[in-house]
């Protein structure tokens, strides 16, 4: 069998441009090396690819313009929502569908033209909200991964609030549309991320869907690194958080837990983000100003270096519908700790780190305390699970494995009637 021409859609798609928008970039980055691709895309990733070097040999790019739309939408969610980010991408997320219809029309001019693709593959946005109209040009379309559907925790009613989680019923909508235009129910498959996504999807249409996570990771960039010398009175537990700053992330209940140890640690933020400058104030108050560097957002390589510099992991996010941070730092063999909830709950077990009970304020911060002196007094346990996350990632995450599969399932779509 030939090599298949897919048509890739990646709404966000660029490297260092977010985390979605790498994900697009891996996948069209890595499918061209393999295959014949066109990339279609909006027109405000044009900087960024351009300055990757695309189009990539073998590949060329479809760019669609709806910033006439997209930027005020933007710029009004950023004003409306200072502090809080998934509301702004809530809002934002509605100039995907006017993305959808111009791209159809575009793609109807090109194949008039004497274009064509074997298979459809809508692989950014994320989020099951995204329905599109693709299917219509009668070509196996295949959705995801999707990861969304995961509801807002009722333990932390204050950082819920700091979120504006009263929005988050918007996302009924996509629902709604998808029924409308029929993007599920056309699909040839549809990947999920999670059990949550998965539930979400109409039962009936269930059997289309395949378990695999929108993450993935770039083992070329995360390389295992020697654990550091177990920590003690003269060498500090060396912990680690990366991420935006925003109330969901839970890092200023990983302030409270650290403020409990009775050893010598060292605890790096690596992100930027509006929950900043109240997280050093609450280090302050916490007297922690000395046990607490504040990085910034850093480049991949240089989140790599920290990674290498560090004992274990913490993500306390208290909803996190993935976990890419997770999967990079285990595949730079360090032990991880996060919230049993979400996404975090679906890559984390005992095996690889710890998974903190997602019971409440009180709780998380206990346990995460617990966990943290737990690495002190059993170091060589902790190294072990570090080396057991990266055989995880090598096995089931990278994104080798996940392209081959993705390719497999071109072959499969395309041999079934």
């Amino acid at each position: 069998m030939s090599l298949p021409y897919v048509l890739l859609s990646a709404y966000q798609c660029g490297p260092g441009q977010g985390s979605v928008s790498q994900i697009g970039w891996e996948w069209y980055s890595r499918l061209a090396r393999k295959l014949p691709v066109t990339l279609l895309t909006h027109i405000r990733n044009r900087p960024a690819l351009e300055k990757a070097g695309p189009p990539l040999p073998g590949s060329d790019i479809v760019y669609i313009d709806t910033e006439w739309f997209a930027g005020p939408l933007y710029r009004l969610a950023s004003w409306l929502f200072p502090r809080s980010e998934h509301p702004v991408f809530l809002i934002s997320s509605l100039d995907f569908y006017l993305y959808d219809w111009v791209a159809l029309r575009t793609l109807r001019r090109l194949r008039q033209q004497g274009r064509h693709w074997d298979i459809v593959h809508q692989a950014t946005p994320v989020s099951p909200l995204a329905a599109t109209r693709l299917y219509q040009l009668h070509i196996p379309l295949i959705l995801g991964p999707w990861n969304g559907g995961l509801r807002s925790p009722g333990e932390y009613p204050e950082i819920m609030r700091a979120e504006s989680n009263w929005v988050y019923p918007i996302r009924k909508l996509g629902r709604w549309v998808d029924r409308l235009i029929g993007s599920s129910r056309h699909a040839r498959k549809i990947l999920t991320a999670t059990s949550a996504t998965r539930a979400e999807i109409p039962p009936g249409l269930r059997p289309k869907c395949i378990a695999m996570l929108e993450n993935g990771v770039d083992l070329d960039v995360f390389t295992p690194a020697d654990w550091p010398d177990p920590p003690t009175q003269g060498n500090p537990l060396e912990i680690l958080f990366v991420g935006r700053l925003l109330p969901f992330k839970g890092v200023a209940m990983l302030l409270e837990a650290v403020a409990r140890l009775r050893f010598p640690f060292r605890l790096t933020i690596v992100g930027s983000g509006p929950e900043e400058a109240p997280l050093r104030i609450q280090a302050e108050a916490l007297q922690l100003k000395g046990n607490i560097v504040f990085t910034g957002a850093l480049p991949l390589p240089e989140v790599a270096g920290r990674m290498a510099q560090a004992h274990v992991f913490c993500l306390p996010s208290v909803r996190e519908s993935g976990g890419a941070v997770l999967l990079e730092a285990m595949a730079a063999a360090r032990p991880v700790i996060a919230l049993a909830y979400g996404g975090p709950a679906e890559i984390v077990d005992d095996g690889i780190g710890c998974l903190i009970p997602s019971s409440g304020r009180a709780t998380v911060v206990e346990e995460m305390a617990k966990a943290l002196a737990d690495v002190v007094d059993n170091p060589e346990q902790w190294r072990q699970r570090g080396l057991a996350g990266r055989k995880r990632v090598e096995q089931h995450y990278a994104w080798p494995v996940k392209i081959d599969a993705a390719i497999a399932l071109y072959r499969q779509c395309l041999e079934q009637p």
